[in-house]
């Protein structure tokens, strides 16, 4: 089963470097989902051929304009070519507005559902989830309200061993309940184990996403032992001041989150457009944290191993 970053976009601020502001998909089996919508997103959709009609639902992190200006043009897109299901949209207050403003001063019609969910970016909590993954919002410091979001599989029934229904004589009607942990009593009463009759699932598997936000332990205990971690690092180290000033992180920072959390994998974004070459970035987070990457455009970063 699919589970898959892929980024569309990962510089700070301002386009540079043929590297665009905040977007990414995250894939999980047989749906998309868009977290922030910088300018450029629907182009890239174009250049790393995301079928966007497959899009359900998009997470915004905050309002400042680079993780949000390229969200109307997105919409107006669906619209023109042709979209009829609805779409869901997360974010925090002041997001409907946005929205509903770009539309009515661009005289777009949007002839598909839009239904925009605001949430207080104080309080985690949950805020989606479908028969596979839930996702979980929480808090980051950054000058204006601000969410990171973690996506989590939800834990699967137990693996029935079928070889063994003839074994015992299983009925089929009794194996869901043996898939949910229970012990199987055949028809002269022995009781045989849940722990013969299955396998444990597969762990489930999970990511976070923690967008713009100055060096802050506080957000360990959302983002604990997830198999990866995107963290902003728009600095390196020489401009820690700089960072705390403007409420971001320097790469160092973010490894040493990602240790501090127990994560597997560390994905470094948001980038300063100072920096047209980004091994600066990568070698002070792997000092700290060895298995840091660098977010770049159009690559794929698995979730766990399933």
């Amino acid at each position: 089963m699919h589970f898959e970053i892929l980024i569309l976009g990962s510089n700070a601020a301002l386009p540079a470097f043929d590297r665009n502001p905040t977007s990414q998909i995250v894939h999980h089996h047989d749906r998309l989902f868009l977290i922030d919508c910088g300018e450029g997103t629907q182009k890239r959709f174009n250049d790393f051929k995301v079928k966007r009609s497959r899009l359900e639902v998009i997470f915004i992190s905050h309002l400042h304009g680079d993780h949000v200006f390229g969200l109307p043009g997105l919409i107006n897109s669906f619209n023109l070519n042709g979209r009829t299901s609805r779409l869901l949209i997360f974010g925090p207050a002041g997001l409907r507005r946005f929205v509903e403003t770009s539309m009515e001063i661009s005289h777009a019609h949007i002839n598909f559902e839009i239904l925009i969910h605001e949430f207080d970016t104080e309080e985690p909590q949950l805020i989606y989830e479908n028969e596979e993954l839930s996702v979980h919002s929480f808090p980051l410091k950054h000058r204006v309200p601000t969410a990171g979001y973690r996506f989590e599989e939800k834990r699967k029934l137990r693996k029935f061993k079928a070889e063994l229904i003839s074994v015992y004589n299983i009925r089929h009607e009794d194996i869901p309940s043996i898939k949910q942990g229970k012990d199987y009593v055949t028809a002269g009463g022995e009781i045989i184990s849940n722990q013969v009759l299955t396998e444990d699932p597969p762990l489930p598997r999970s990511y976070a996403f923690c967008s713009d936000t100055v060096y802050d332990t506080d957000l360990v205990p959302y983002i604990k032992g997830v198999d990866v971690l995107y963290h902003e690092a728009t600095f390196m180290t020489e401009l820690k001041v700089q960072a705390r000033d403007r409420m971001h992180s320097t790469s160092a920072e973010a490894a040493e989150i990602a240790s501090k959390a127990g994560v597997k994998k560390l994905l470094l974004g948001h980038f300063s457009s100072r920096y047209r070459d980004l091994s600066g970035l990568l070698e002070e987070a792997r000092m700290i944290f060895p298995e840091s990457y660098l977010a770049l455009e159009g690559h794929y970063f698995q979730v766990g191993e399933n």
